[in-house]
């Protein structure tokens, strides 16, 4: 989905200096009112070491690289049998998103700029749900594993020519100063089981927001991973993702 550009807001250096001293915001968890917003929207407990014991992540918060595929704003960790394809926007040859299928099932991420102090899940949610509703389609909003969760139901023509709809499961995680959203796709997006392997890839996935000033709803840039071909086995033995592949220009639902 193409997210408008938005006036960004001008953080002065007494709000950034004070912060961590104010009581807990809306996008942060924990007692000490310092910890990751990732942490917060996926209702993970905090470690000993005070960093999130469960991701999304902050390149902060989880520096290593090993055995990550880096793909600039984004690094995904291996799985065995997860295949990774890069989204390119056919009119200017952008990469917009990645997109991982596992067993039947597919997750579409982009990572997004967001303000230091206020987080764009809720509003976004609004114009996911009216997108869809403008293709005649209906969205129902979910209490799932990443918090608040979108169902969405757009009309489609099965291959067999009978009517039917497509399915997707939006989630989104505010994050300091980005903002990533997932979809879910194929049996992943109705069933639970199904949906484990992808949302423990979820999880792991890791946001590089950088230094570079960005309006809010800027995409992150991915990029090519550095060598784009066949990589070797984890150290678990288990494989990691093949090189990425020329996908269709993003879509809403992805």
């Amino acid at each position: 989905m193409a997210f408008g550009r938005l006036k960004k807001n001008k953080q002065d250096k007494q709000e950034q200096d004070t912060q961590d001293q104010e009581g807990p915001e809306q996008n942060r968890q924990g007692n000490d009112g310092a910890k990751s917003p990732s942490a917060a929207a996926s209702g993970a407990a905090e470690a000993d070491g005070g960093t999130p014991a469960t991701g999304p992540w902050d390149a902060a918060d989880k520096p290593s690289e090993e055995g990550y595929v880096d793909l600039g704003a984004l690094r995904i960790a291996s799985a065995e049998g997860l295949q990774l394809r890069l989204e390119v926007e056919e009119k200017t040859q952008r990469v917009v998103a990645v997109t991982l299928d596992l067993d039947g099932s597919s997750l579409q991420l982009q990572a997004f700029a967001a303000p230091r102090s206020e987080t764009l899940w809720d509003d976004i949610r609004g114009q996911i749900g009216t997108s869809v509703g403008s293709q005649g389609g209906t969205v129902d909003e979910l209490d799932g594993v990443f918090g608040t969760e979108l169902l969405a139901k757009v009309p489609a023509q099965a291959q067999d020519g009978s009517k039917g709809y497509r399915v997707a499961r939006f989630v989104g995680v505010d994050g300091p100063r980005w903002f990533l959203r997932g979809v879910f796709g194929g049996p992943a997006a109705l069933d639970p089981q199904a949906a484990g392997p992808l949302e423990e890839v979820f999880r792991n996935v890791v946001v590089v927001r950088g230094e570079q000033p960005l309006p809010p709803r800027d995409l992150l840039q991915l990029r090519l991973p550095r060598d784009a071909s066949p990589l070797p086995r984890a150290a678990d033995g288990s494989a990691r993702p093949g090189p990425p592949k020329r996908g269709p220009e993003i879509t809403t639902i992805g």
